[in-house]
């Protein structure tokens, strides 16, 4: 620090700007409760009437005097009494939602309406010609689609059965009356929107699954028995007229087909007409 032998109104700034400073500085020094940050640019009072003259013992080194640079300091920094981000504990109700974050492979279902499928596994064969079916096959897919184009859903109640004859139509309970139910999943709440979806579905190509054995169908449309990343372009656009492509985003990370799909058995049984895993 300089002696003081500038004249006298120099001196007088230069100790008052002296006292300034230890005045801002010194509460720094005295206590560490009290962060910088608390210190803002527009509350550093200005020099307007001298402050009483520091001691030689109080006063600070001259390169201490400029304050504004430290006053930036980070903000997780907070005032005394108060927790810190650092110190403040995590949600605990939130941590269990991270699961949800990822949807869950295909299986939470069972049975033959659930995609059941083998990535390295030969896949089966995508087939159009109706002609290839047999003929209980053939007639329950007409007498289907020609209720679908009714537009009446009670077109549907001659085919669906009673008993064990009935279609799975979900994978949980259905209580009541199954046409109400199918209704019900309507968007339109008339029934047209799934009748709608029932002959675009049986519209697309099909697959013959589980041949031979007790789980031998007929299934509609292919790409339930396709892996999504096994479709090529034109089978992309077959799927689009089914399912929006929000839908397949979202199905992309089950890795399978999860919308409606409609199995006949080989006999000519409506066996299911479902959507979901």
């Amino acid at each position: 620090m300089r002696p003081k032998t500038e004249t006298a109104p120099r001196g007088a700034l230069r100790l008052a700007g002296l006292g300034l400073a230890a005045s801002l500085v010194l509460p720094l020094y005295a206590s560490t409760a009290f962060a910088l940050s608390e210190i803002k640019r527009e509350e550093i009072p200005a020099p307007v009437t001298p402050p009483k003259p520091a001691t030689d013992q109080s006063a600070t080194p001259e390169k201490s005097v400029p304050m504004p640079d430290p006053i930036q300091t980070p903000a997780t920094t907070a005032p005394s009494g108060t927790e810190t981000p650092a110190d403040t504990e995590e949600p605990g109700d939130e941590q269990p939602a991270e699961p949800d974050a990822t949807p869950t492979e295909p299986g939470g279902a069972t049975g033959p309406a659930a995609p059941n499928l083998d990535p390295e596994g030969p896949l089966p064969e995508i087939v159009y010609d109706l002609s290839r079916l047999p003929e209980p096959v053939a007639r329950m897919r007409t007498l289907l689609v020609e209720a679908a184009k009714t537009g009446d859903i009670e077109k549907l109640r001659p085919l669906v059965g009673q008993g064990e004859a009935m279609p799975q139509l979900s994978f949980g309970d259905i209580e009541g009356d199954p046409i109400a139910f199918i209704k019900g999943l309507s968007g339109d709440g008339e029934g047209q929107e799934i009748l709608a979806i029932m002959e675009e579905v049986l519209n697309a190509g099909y697959v013959h699954l589980g041949e031979g054995t007790d789980e031998d169908l007929y299934v509609w449309p292919y790409f339930f028995g396709i892996p999504l990343d096994k479709l090529d372009p034109r089978q992309k656009v077959e799927l689009f007229k089914i399912v929006t492509a929000g839908d397949y985003e979202d199905m992309k990370q089950y890795g399978a087909y999860v919308f409606y799909r409609l199995g006949i058995t080989p006999e000519g049984r409506w066996a299911f007409f479902v959507a979901g895993d």
